[in-house]
């Protein structure tokens, strides 16, 4: 999954469906001379590479607000933003495409200054707004479960790659290609993370996360899909499994590590 290019990855954020399928036929669209782009799904955990803002949704705005490290941001109708590119509606494809370069541009240098300072890559917790005082919701989030990170794939050479990501000795990470056998080793050991890839044969993904997620003491253990593009991802189903959320494959390093940061013991590593 490491040998294909890595789409730059886009969070659409407070845009309604038609406007969404708009602009992903626009990034769809791109010259071929530059970068790959992928419209990240709502139920995505990866860390986007740019956001682009309905200027006109506050919710949107307050989302953008909300994050501790917010990635470069385009605003698109409705008012300017401090800080942010803005284009007007329509959107001119040639204008789009020159921005999101300019924005691509900056997001490299922000990671080259984070790199030179030795600095960590802070994985961002929030895709929503938060919500206010009376809501219901809970006031702190619950650390990650400490345990191990569990692939459930066709081979192991995808937990080798994430085992030399993080370094050796921070998080212990296992590997088996047997849904039986996933299923026994979340209930014999602590597993914090099951990544599991659609693509593994003879595998239903939402059936073994129902199975790991069914166990005693398995509720904090975070099951996350990795997907590709022939693959249908169902949210509704995927909710009803106990899913957490996907990964769009292949899927690049930082959104690797900044995901285990987010849903495990991983302390935040260097950029």
């Amino acid at each position: 999954m490491h040998a294909h290019k890595i789409p730059t990855a886009v969070r659409l954020l407070g845009f309604g469906p038609e406007d969404s399928r708009r602009l992903t036929t626009l990034l769809d669209a791109a010259p071929r001379s530059g970068p790959l782009y992928c419209c990240l799904h709502d139920d995505s955990l990866q860390e986007p590479d740019i956001v682009l803002v309905d200027g006109a949704s506050p919710s949107a705005h307050a989302c953008l607000d909300g994050m501790r490290c917010p990635p470069p941001a385009l605003v698109i109708g409705g008012a300017a933003r401090p800080g942010c590119t803005h284009l007007e509606t329509p959107v001119d494809p040639e204008q789009l495409h020159t921005s999101l370069m300019h924005l691509l541009d900056e997001q490299r240098r922000a990671l080259a200054l984070l790199r030179a300072r030795g600095a960590p890559v802070l994985a961002e917790r929030r895709r929503r707004p938060r919500l206010g005082p009376g809501t219901g919701c809970a006031a702190e989030r619950r650390p990650p479960r400490d345990g191990k990170v569990l692939i459930v794939d066709k081979g192991g050479a995808f937990r080798d790659h994430l085992a030399g990501l993080v370094g050796a000795g921070r998080l212990a990470i296992a590997w088996t290609d047997s849904a039986p056998m996933a299923v026994r080793l979340c209930d014999e050991t602590k597993i914090a993370l099951a990544m599991i890839n659609t693509a593994a044969p003879g595998i239903d993904p939402y059936a073994l996360s129902r199975t790991i997620k069914a166990q005693e003491g398995a509720g904090r253990t975070a099951v996350v899909l990795l997907v590709g593009k022939m693959f249908s991802y169902d949210s509704e189903l995927a909710r009803g499994a106990g899913v957490r959320g996907l990964l769009d494959k292949p899927v690049g390093d930082r959104s690797l590590v900044c995901m285990l940061q987010r849903l495990t013991s991983l302390p935040e590593l260097p950029a």
